[in-house]
């Protein structure tokens, strides 16, 4: 089957859209060795096929241990863990979305936006210095989700076809 990637980016903090706060939506750090960062991305990429969703043990240990930069964050709502969105530094001060979403019980609550503008604040200061904010979707994510990342300002930048 063939998918559609469009990839998508910020390249000023001025560029965001914030959605309309939503009352009990927050972000919170994860240690790397929270199992939530393996639970929360296994529950948000299921129902999209994402190869998370099917790693193994081994797989998630080998993945977490080869990269001590990439930061994990949980979108909680009302205090319970709800989605996720995993930051990638990148050299040339950019910041790569590596996972946002939510997962399938906080879906279709009209939570998404603003979820995506806590994600894409943080991102802006997660360094001193942070010119470029990116990520990339995919026909096979959550239909919102490409509207979303657009409604919040990011700005499409490359798209490929993809088996």
């Amino acid at each position: 089957m063939t998918k559609i990637v469009t990839y998508l980016e910020m390249t000023d903090r001025d560029q965001l859209r914030p959605a309309t706060p939503v009352a009990g939506l927050g972000l919170e750090r994860l240690d790397r060795a929270s199992p939530l960062v393996i639970d929360l991305q296994v529950k948000i990429g299921a129902p999209y096929g994402w190869k998370s969703a099917t790693r193994t043990p081994e797989q998630w240990a080998e993945r977490l241990a080869g990269n001590l930069d990439r930061q994990h964050w949980a979108l909680t709502f009302e205090g319970t863990p709800a989605g996720m969105v995993a930051y990638q530094p990148h050299p040339g001060d950019e910041v790569e979305i590596e996972t946002f979403g939510l997962i399938p019980e906080f879906t279709g609550r009209r939570l998404g936006g603003y979820a995506l503008t806590l994600g894409l604040e943080r991102a802006w200061t997660l360094f001193p210095v942070v010119k470029r904010v990116w990520l990339h979707t995919s026909t096979q994510d959550h239909p919102n989700a490409l509207p979303n990342y657009r409604a919040r300002g990011l700005v499409p930048f490359r798209t490929e076809e993809q088996d």
